[in-house]
Formats: structure tokens, C-alpha cells, sequence
């Protein structure tokens, strides 16, 4: 009991890294209006989803996942619904990282998108699962 009440501090930060190492598996490992890969790839295979590379056309020209279109984040809003003209098709945005297509999925759901989702981990996540991709 001593040795907790003169190691009282060092217990806590033990407790909040271990907490904060576990949260990823307790939470299911991806952010609310996200999909992992395989997620990503059961909705495509299953519900038709469609999947949107919100990177610049030079990123995009360089290796994407397979059957990505481009529509770079600029100019999402003016071209998604030329894109995928059915509102109540899924549509999984993706980038290099998920930053931006986080930021996509708030555009898309604006234009009613609401099963729109961000690819988490982007592109890199992609290859990570050994998924095809498209080399220029």
C-alpha cells in the first residue's frame, strides 16, 4: 500500500496509456463516419457502394484503389452529384490519409449524402489490406 500512495502518479499515467492504447480495439478501431478497408470493400461488393478519391488528379494519377473515380475535394460539391446521382447510394470518399475525406463526408452528407463515409487510413490503408490498385 506504500508503494501505491508514493507511486500514486506514475500508476495514473500507466492507467491512462494503457486506456488509451485499448481505446482503438473497445471503440472498433475507426472514428464515427468511417470504415476500415475491409468495410469499405464488403459495402462496395454488397450494397454497391461507390468509392471517391478526393485527392488531386496528379495524387490520384499516381496509384489509387481500383474503381476509384476522381473528384478532387475543391470541387466536390459542384461535381458529386454528377458523379453518383442516387442520393441513397453509399458512398465511401478517400484520400491519402482520411484527413480529407473526413472532411468530405461533411460535404457530402451537406448534400445529402447520408451514407457517405471516409475511408480510415486513405489510401495507405488500402494497400496496408492488400487491396488492387491502379498504377499510372
Amino acid at each position: 500500500m506504500q508503494f501505491i500512495v508514493a507511486n500514486w502518479m506514475l500508476i495514473a499515467v500507466a492507467l491512462a496509456s494503457g486506456g488509451m492504447l485499448l481505446w482503438p480495439v473497445v471503440s472498433g478501431g475507426v472514428g464515427a463516419g468511417e470504415v476500415s478497408a475491409a468495410q469499405a470493400v464488403q459495402r462496395i461488393n454488397r450494397d454497391k457502394a461507390v468509392l471517391i478519391d478526393v485527392r488531386d488528379a496528379a495524387e490520384f494519377a499516381t496509384q489509387h484503389a481500383q474503381g476509384a473515380r476522381n473528384v478532387p475535394l475543391a470541387e466536390l460539391e459542384a461535381r458529386l452529384p454528377n458523379e453518383v446521382k442516387n442520393k441513397a447510394t453509399p458512398v465511401i470518399l478517400v484520400c491519402a490519409s482520411g484527413t480529407r475525406s473526413r472532411r468530405a463526408v461533411a460535404v457530402a452528407k451537406k448534400l445529402g449524402y447520408e451514407q457517405a463515409a471516409s475511408l480510415s487510413g486513405g489510401v495507405k490503408a488500402w494497400l496496408d489490406a492488400g487491396l488492387p490498385i491502379d498504377k499510372a
